[in-house]
């Protein structure tokens, strides 16, 4: 394949994968405000809660194919008989791990009261592992083809967001909101695997012990990366919920929520990066995206740290003073969260050189864990010290990778 013809795929993979982000993070938003004015502070932090904790178990499933898997399936998307054992090793890891999360789940729902009264929530909330650690959107990465996958979230994203506005009408509904986001994956999820059987001739098999043991060893670090990037993203939630209550929990999750959707809209532009890097090793068009994507991101986070009280009273209705100051914070770290992620897998893992993207969250990670247990024992665990340990954290990514780029000698076009 040309280079040209390599670009015309990059941008419509870039495309695609827009959508599907967009779908994927401005129909919650759209749903946000409806939420917070119907449950309340205190509800909605309980799914927030629990959506936290869930994450363990989606990380789990995922093992970091994400990242492993996409890349395998990208160098071997010629060989069908290769794509088929790739795929259906990595089911089958994902089938094993999905058992072993529903069985932590239980043993954790109903050893503890803080999570046995409010047991439907998680179990709930549960589907979203079985749709989102299913949903094989690293295959469609690696194939370079995303229009099938985004056709598929997209109309489960807006069947969630219409049955939040239809059914849920008082708080005693809250628990539907759980369950019609699991639907919506295990919806896309489903369609999405019949498209790689129908149109992708991907025959499912069941692999000798050997290629299963080599697939999870080869993802092994990627999954200690993920791991380590939960430390210090949705775990500060779940700490929260477990050292202070779900109405702080929602406070913190309001601006969260919206920091969160601010730094994945570049989330398209590292999954299309990632397997074009890989395969083309283009340092070039890399680059221009690169500082273009720096001062976009720069002046949008300038704007939001100024108008954070306008866009949170648009958001939720009225001024909340905790979520608008977090929002400032969440501002600034942004500024340094971008840069970070493009130079990590799309670029440094792309390159050949994963070692340094995934040891930057994992040493960064165990920095942001020593934060949280000091300010645990010194009782100073609140929205704010977290936030600012955040900040700290994001700080120290980007400072690792832009070492590794230097060391490596990876800016220079060779």
């Amino acid at each position: 394949m040309g280079n040209s013809e390599a670009k015309k795929r990059l941008i419509s993979n870039f495309f695609s994968l827009s959508v599907l982000q967009g779908a994927n993070y401005i129909l919650p938003l759209i749903t946000l405000p409806y939420l917070v004015r119907v449950l309340g502070p205190e509800k909605f932090g309980l799914i927030m809660f629990a959506q936290a904790f869930i994450q363990y178990f989606i990380i789990l499933t995922d093992y970091g194919f994400n990242l492993s898997a996409t890349r395998e399936i990208s160098v071997n998307r010629e060989n069908k008989e290769k794509v088929s054992e790739i795929f259906s090793s990595v089911m089958i890891i994902k089938l094993l791990f999905l058992l072993l999360s529903f069985i932590i789940l239980t043993a954790v729902v109903f050893s503890f009261e803080k999570f046995r009264k409010d047991w439907i929530v998680y179990y709930l909330t549960f589907g979203i592992v079985i749709g989102q650690g299913f949903l094989p959107v690293w295959f469609f990465q690696g194939m370079e083809s995303m229009k099938y996958i985004t056709f598929f979230n997209l109309s489960a994203r807006f069947i969630y967001a219409l049955s939040i506005f239809i059914f849920i009408k008082e708080q005693q509904e809250y628990w539907k909101v759980p369950l019609f986001n699991s639907l919506g994956f295990i919806f896309a999820c489903a369609l999405s695997i019949y498209i790689i059987f129908k149109k992708f001739k991907v025959n499912f098999f069941l692999p000798d012990k050997e290629r299963i043991f080599f697939y999870l060893k080869e993802s092994l670090q990627f999954f200690l990366s993920r791991v380590s990037v939960s430390l210090y993203t949705f775990n500060n939630s779940f700490i929260l919920g477990l050292f202070t209550n779900n109405t702080v929990v929602g406070y913190y999750s309001m601006a969260e929520k919206l920091y969160i959707a601010s730094q994945q809209i570049y989330q398209p532009l590292v999954n299309a990066l990632y397997p074009y890097v890989s395969h083309k090793r283009d340092k070039k068009t890399f680059k221009k995206i690169f500082l273009l994507a720096l001062t976009l991101n720069t002046a949008a986070m300038i704007s939001v740290f100024f108008f954070s009280e306008d866009i949170i009273n648009i958001v939720y209705g009225k001024t909340f003073c905790d979520t608008v100051n977090l929002l400032k914070i969440f501002s600034i770290i942004n500024i340094f969260v971008v840069p970070s992620i493009l130079l990590g897998y799309p670029y440094l893992a792309a390159l050949g050189y994963p070692k340094y993207a995934n040891l930057s969250v994992i040493f960064s990670s165990i920095f942001h864990l020593s934060l949280l247990i000091l300010l645990i024992i010194l009782r100073m665990i609140n929205v704010y010290t977290v936030v600012l340990a955040t900040l700290l954290t994001e700080l120290s990514v980007l400072i690792i990778r832009v070492y590794a780029v230097i060391k490596k000698d990876l800016w220079r076009e060779k």
